[in-house]
């Protein structure tokens, strides 16, 4: 296979030993090169490569270089034609990595290849395709609105619900599997730095479409992504909550304007509290339902969001 296939590690050993058995148990880890980039995590991932997978390349970092940085330093290393960059937390079902790249190479103008991807559960994972964030489906992004109006234009080409067959162009694909000529991934400057996590798969996908290409998410081709594997050890998910819109509101203002990127987060504001109100409304008969840990996780992420769009998080920028 003429495929390299990059895995960042930070903290997920263990998912890094099952990621990688499952490509060897379809021989696509021996015919595919494939890169570890180790995020100063130092945890037993280099020994389980050494020990297990001799065939890996395997990079110690000694700093943690986030997603970007290190992504990039693996496709530096990387001398396929083609790149596959793949989340620790990831296991690939069946000929899905093969198929994936017999896809790539007949699709006219292709740029981003992804895949449905999993849940631990087998259930679908809605966030495997996605729009381009705007300020419109930012404030209105919830489960239970794209459940009931999947096909709604706000939320951008959406095949995984649509079961569209085939191949579909989309505007964005989840960073857990993402699939790239590697002339192209340099031509466009590789994923960019401006973001530590989160985005960056969107910030890529974005550079491609303005290249002139077309992303591209087929539904015949499965991997199960766990979701969460480094950042869940984490006490709490305020970081990613956090994060993700901070990331966010970098993209925006990249892309649309410091103007647009303030009303984004003035959006959010609004969002937040009307969110937080409600859930708050609603937490003593959430205590009586035997609910009350989710409606008081639910409490904290608001408030979370809330400080972050009035300037207190000082430490997400």
């Amino acid at each position: 296979m003429d495929l390299s296939i990059i895995i960042v590690n930070w903290n997920s050993a263990d998912f890094v030993r099952t990621c990688l058995n499952t490509l060897y148990r379809n021989d696509i880890g021996v015919t595919s090169e494939i890169i570890v980039i180790d995020n100063a995590s130092f945890d037993a991932c280099q020994r389980i490569i050494s020990d297990e997978f001799p065939g890996v390349k395997f990079i110690q970092s000694h700093q943690n270089l986030g997603f970007a940085k290190a992504n990039n330093l693996g496709a530096v290393q990387a001398h396929r034609d083609f790149l596959l960059f793949l989340n620790p937390d990831t296991e690939i079902l069946g000929n899905a990595v093969s198929d994936m790249l017999s896809a790539i190479r007949m699709l006219p103008k292709a740029g981003v290849l992804g895949c449905k991807l999993l849940n631990t559960d087998m259930s679908l994972q809605t966030s495997c395709v996605q729009p381009f964030p705007t300020i419109l489906n930012q404030a209105f992004d919830a489960d239970i609105l794209h459940r009931m109006f999947p096909g709604l234009s706000i939320w951008g080409p959406v095949p995984h619900l649509l079961n569209q067959p085939g191949p579909a162009q989309v505007q964005v694909i989840s960073g857990a599997c993402m699939m790239i000529k590697r002339e192209l991934f340099a031509e466009i400057g590789g994923f960019s730095t401006d973001y530590f996590m989160y985005t960056e798969d969107i910030d890529l996908c974005y550079k491609v479409k303005s290249a002139g290409y077309i992303n591209y998410y087929t539904g015949s081709c499965s991997v199960i992504h766990h979701g969460g594997g480094s950042s869940h050890k984490r006490k709490e998910n305020s970081f990613a909550n956090v994060q993700i819109r901070e990331s966010i509101f970098k993209f925006l203002k990249k892309t649309h304007g410091e103007i647009y990127a303030v009303l984004y987060k003035i959006s959010m504001f609004l969002a937040a509290l009307i969110r937080f109100c409600i859930i708050a409304l609603a937490f003593i008969p959430c205590m009586l339902m035997g609910r009350r840990s989710s409606c008081g996780a639910s409490l904290t992420k608001w408030m979370n969001i809330l400080r972050w769009s009035l300037g207190i998080t000082k430490w997400a920028r």
